[in-house]
C-alpha cells in the first residue's frame, strides 16, 4: 500500500484566481479521497494582509463555489491545516519570517522536512522567488524540496533558458516541476493506453496505415480580463508552445522501454528534435494566424475592441498548423493543429484519420465510404469514439457509418481526478511523468521561435480575419485543401 505523502505546500500567490478556482478545491477533493494524509500543511504566501481565520474563510468559499455538495462545517477540520503569511517578495526579512513559519508548521504535523514550493504567480517573479529561498535557507530542509511553475515559462527560448539559469541555482531539474495542466487531464493520459495496449492499433500507428492527425483545441470566449498580457503572448505561445506540442507528442512517441519518467521523456524528447524546421518561406505556407473579429450578429467585439489591446494588435488568436515528423514512423504523414479564441464550440479533441481501403469494392455514384477515424475526446467531454462502416439492412449492397463509444460522463467517470488535483498529488509524491523537463521546453521554445520571428517581421494586412463564432479563418481550410484533406467537423463529433 502506497505510503500518503507528508508535505509543507509554500503557495505563492495564494489569494490569486488560479489558487481559488483550481488549487483549493483540488487539494480538498485529494483530502476527502484520503489521498493527502493529516500529515499536510499549507502556507498560503500574498501581498495582501490577511488573518489566518480570514485567509481559511476565503478557502471555504472558494470550494463552496466551486465544488458542489459540501457542508461548509465539514470543512473546518481542512481549513486548519492552513496559514497565512502577508509577503513582499523582494524583501529578504520576510523570506526569512515565512522561514520560521515553515518550520513551526513542520513540527506541528509532523512534515518531515518535505517542501513543495507552488509558484502560482506572474513569471517575471519566479526568478526572485526562488532565489531568496535558496539564499534564505528556506530550501535547506531534511526533506526533499521541489517548486511548481506555471506557464508561460518565458516567452521565447532565450528568456526561458535565462529562467532556467536562474532556477537551477536553487533547485535540481528533478525537483523542478512545470506544470502543463493538459498533460493532467484524463484522456490526454488515455493516449499512452490507447496506443501501447491495444493490439488493433500499435501495428497500424504509423505512415503505412494513418493518413493524418489533426488536434484541434477551440474555445469559445475571447480573451476577457486577460488582455494586457494575452496582447503581448498570443496563441503560439499561449497554447501552441505547451498544450498542442505536447499532444503532439505523446501521440508520435514510440514505445518507451518502460513507463517510468525518464524512459517517457526520452522518447516525447525524440520526436521534438524530429520536428520539421521549415524556412522563412516555408512557414507562411504551413502555418495560418487569425484574430477574431465581431461575430455575425455585432454583439460579440472584436479582439482589438477588448479591455487593454492595443486598437491596431498584431497578435493571433488563432493559429492552424502543419506538423511535419521527419522520422522512419512518421515520414508524410502531416499533424495539423488549431487552436484559437471566440471559436463556434468548446473542444479540446484529437482526431485520426487512417487512410482509405485500396480497393473500395462498396464505392457508389454518388458517395465513397467514410474513413476510419479514431476520435479521441480531451474537453469538455471525455471519451473515445471509433467510427467505422457496416452494411445496411436489406438486400442492397450499401454501407453505413457507425460509432463505437466510450465515455467517463459514465459510472466510470464519476471519480476521474481534475487535472490539478492529479498533478498537484504527482508533485507531492514525486513523480514527474506529467510535467515538462527543459529539454522539453527548449525544443519546444526553439520550434515556436521560427514561426513568431517570421511573424513579427511580416505585419499581418487582413486582421481581423474571422469572425467570432466560427472556425477560424478561411486559409485554415486552404491549408488542408492543398494536400486534399478537410478539418473534421469536432462540433459534428459529441459522445451520444
Amino acid at each position: 500500500m502506497n505510503k500518503k505523502p507528508a508535505s509543507l505546500l509554500i503557495l505563492f500567490g495564494a489569494t490569486g484566481d488560479l489558487a481559488n478556482r483550481k488549487l483549493y478545491p483540488s487539494l480538498y477533493r485529494l483530502y476527502k479521497k484520503g489521498k493527502i494524509a493529516e500529515q499536510f500543511a499549507v502556507v498560503g504566501v500574498a501581498r495582501r494582509e490577511l488573518t489566518d481565520e480570514q485567509y481559511q474563510n476565503n478557502i471555504k468559499k472558494s470550494i463552496l463555489s466551486e465544488i458542489n455538495h459540501v457542508n461548509e462545517c465539514d470543512l473546518n477540520p481542512f481549513v486548519s491545516h492552513f496559514k497565512y503569511h502577508s509577503h513582499d517578495v523582494s524583501d529578504a526579512a520576510s523570506y526569512a519570517e515565512l522561514k520560521q513559519l515553515a518550520e513551526q508548521m513542520d513540527e506541528t504535523y509532523d512534515l518531515g522536512g518535505n517542501r513543495l514550493f507552488y509558484l502560482a504567480m506572474a513569471p517575471e517573479f519566479f526568478g526572485t522567488i526562488t532565489q531568496f529561498l535558496k539564499s534564505e535557507g528556506l530550501t535547506d530542509t531534511t526533506g526533499y524540496k521541489r517548486v511548481v511553475i506555471e506557464k508561460p515559462f518565458g516567452r521565447d527560448y532565450k528568456s526561458a533558458e535565462k529562467l532556467n539559469a536562474m532556477i537551477r541555482t536553487a533547485f535540481e531539474e528533478e525537483e523542478i516541476y512545470r506544470i502543463d495542466h493538459y498533460l493532467g487531464k484524463e484522456m490526454v493520459q488515455n493516449i499512452e493506453v490507447i496506443r501501447f495496449s491495444n493490439a488493433i492499433f500499435e501495428p497500424l500507428w504509423n505512415n503505412r496505415y494513418i493518413s493524418n492527425i489533426q488536434i484541434t483545441s477551440s474555445e469559445t470566449l475571447g480573451v476577457e480580463e486577460r488582455g494586457r498580457y494575452y496582447d503581448k503572448s498570443g496563441a503560439l505561445r499561449d497554447m501552441v508552445q505547451n498544450h498542442m506540442l505536447q499532444m503532439v507528442a505523446l501521440l508520435a512517441m514510440e514505445p518507451p522501454i518502460s513507463l517510468t519518467t525518464e524512459e517517457i521523456r526520452s522518447e516525447k524528447v525524440r520526436v521534438l528534435r524530429a520536428l520539421r524546421k521549415y524556412s522563412e518561406t516555408e512557414i507562411p505556407e504551413n502555418f495560418v494566424r487569425g484574430q477574431y473579429d465581431w461575430d455575425e450578429k455585432n454583439l460579440l467585439a472584436p479582439y482589438r475592441e477588448e479591455p487593454m489591446v492595443q486598437p491596431d494588435s498584431n497578435t493571433e488568436t488563432y493559429v492552424a498548423g502543419k506538423i511535419m515528423i521527419d522520422n522512419f514512423r512518421w515520414a508524410g504523414v502531416p499533424f495539423y493543429i488549431r487552436t484559437g479564441k471566440r471559436m463556434a464550440t468548446k473542444s479540446t479533441k484529437i482526431v485520426v484519420q487512417f487512410k482509405d481501403i485500396p480497393m473500395n469494392l462498396y464505392y457508389q455514384p454518388k458517395e465513397t465510404l467514410n474513413p476510419n477515424l479514431l476520435v479521441i475526446h480531451i474537453q469538455p467531454d471525455e471519451g473515445v469514439t471509433l467510427h467505422l462502416n457496416v452494411k445496411k439492412s436489406g438486400q442492397k449492397e450499401e454501407t453505413k457509418p457507425i460509432h463505437l463509444h466510450f465515455s467517463n460522463r459514465n459510472i466510470n467517470g464519476m471519480n476521474t481526478p481534475e487535472a490539478y488535483e492529479r498533478l498537484i498529488y504527482d508533485s507531492m509524491r514525486g513523480d514527474a511523468t506529467n510535467f515538462t523537463h527543459w529539454e522539453e521546453v527548449a525544443l519546444s521554445w526553439k520550434y515556436v521561435d521560427r514561426i513568431s520571428q517570421v511573424w513579427e517581421n511580416t505585419r499581418e494586412q487582413d486582421f481581423p480575419n474571422y469572425f467570432s463564432g466560427t472556425m477560424g479563418p478561411k486559409k485554415a481550410d486552404e491549408l488542408l485543401e492543398h494536400d486534399n484533406h478537410i478539418w473534421w467537423p469536432i462540433e459534428q463529433f459529441e459522445i451520444e
